[in-house]
């Protein structure tokens, strides 16, 4: 079974950029779709970014448009996300989660708010 493990969050600064990695071991995360999430304090869980298996299609929702960036490397068993001009409001905690590929990939991530389905995550904090 995959397991996935965040990494790279950190303390940055208004405008500052972070690059999370989300690592698979015990199995390859090759044809899964894979989605960031985020939990910021007393707020409900979001999914933020994703993409498919073949890692044609991405997404990213409108409030982290044009600043984050989803990419893979299945030979490393790799997915990022690349955030930049980041904002207070991103703080949270970052986590990824893996689906089988196939057309609703972004609709099952979203359906998904439980804790144990997504990785423990990694804290982003982002002071002003």
């Amino acid at each position: 079974q995959v397991q996935l493990t965040e990494s790279g969050g950190g303390l940055v600064q208004a405008g500052g950029s972070l690059r999370l990695s989300c690592a698979a071991t015990g199995g390859t995360i090759r044809t899964y779709a894979v989605g960031w999430s985020r939990q910021g304090p007393g707020k409900d869980r979001e999914l933020v970014a994703g993409i498919n298996g073949s890692g044609v299609s991405r997404i990213v929702i409108d409030s982290v448009k044009g600043r984050f960036t989803v990419s893979r490397d299945d030979d490393k068993n790799l997915v990022w996300l690349q955030m930049d001009n980041l904002k207070p409001e991103d703080t949270a905690v970052y986590s990824c989660a893996a689906e089988p590929g196939g057309a609703l990939w972004w609709t099952r991530l979203q359906s998904h708010q439980e804790n144990d389905y997504w990785g423990q995550g990694t804290q982003v904090t982002v002071s002003s």
